[in-house]
């Protein structure tokens, strides 16, 4: 029993003293040393990268926020330009239009003028039985022509659609429809009220009277 024990030592220690086991140890040191050392590199190269990666992300949050910085001045700025665009269009419309009113209230001296010269007989003014008639004749053409000519100075034009002008409903104003010899249909027949335009724009449409097919 004690010779048999006395083996079983023997064996064991050769098992443990064997020289594989002696060569393989060091290498085992070896690798565990290395993944060791090759997770604290993998930490290190972490640690290393998280303020350049710090870095990245407020640059693209600063990039996002000039790009919205940038949106909104652009907008600003285009809301400005529109801004000033309407104001100076409602400036120089005030200039041109402003004395509309002002206007609109000699349009009915003109028209005074103008019957009070048509109603006057040719023949008494052509002829020297009455010369003061003649002469009174006179100043109120004169006026007529004046006023005529300060409208003009100010933008103010008179509309008298006459020789079969084409109807036009921005600028006239039709009274009636009636089939008239020698005037095609949808042409302005006869003019009983002169219109006038303010710059372009109809201050007061021309009252006519528009031929149509019989």
């Amino acid at each position: 029993m004690a010779s048999w024990c006395v083996r079983a030592v023997r064996q064991s220690y050769s098992v443990v003293a064997s020289p594989s086991l002696i060569r393989a140890s060091p290498r085992f040191l070896c690798t565990a040393a290395q993944q060791k050392n090759g997770q604290g590199s993998e930490e290190d190269q972490k640690a290393e990268q998280s303020p350049a990666e710090k870095i990245l992300e407020e640059k693209c949050q600063l990039e996002e926020q000039l790009k919205q910085i940038t949106d909104k001045y652009k907008r600003a700025l285009a809301d400005t330009e529109n801004l000033r665009t309407r104001s100076q269009k409602m400036v120089e419309d005030a200039k041109l239009y402003g004395i509309q009113g002002f206007c609109k209230d000699l349009l009915e001296v003109a028209d005074i003028l103008e019957k009070a010269t048509e109603s006057v007989p040719k023949e008494e003014v052509s002829s020297q039985k009455n010369p003061h008639l003649k002469n009174l004749y006179d100043g109120l053409v004169m006026t007529e022509t004046q006023i005529q000519k300060v409208f003009i100075k100010h933008g103010l034009v008179k509309l008298n659609p006459d020789g079969g002008q084409k109807f036009n409903p921005y600028e006239h104003e039709a009274l009636f429809h009636a089939p008239v010899e020698g005037k095609e249909p949808g042409t302005v027949a006869i003019v009983t009220k002169v219109g006038y335009k303010l710059h372009g724009r109809t201050l007061r449409p021309a009252l006519v009277g528009v031929a149509k097919a019989p």
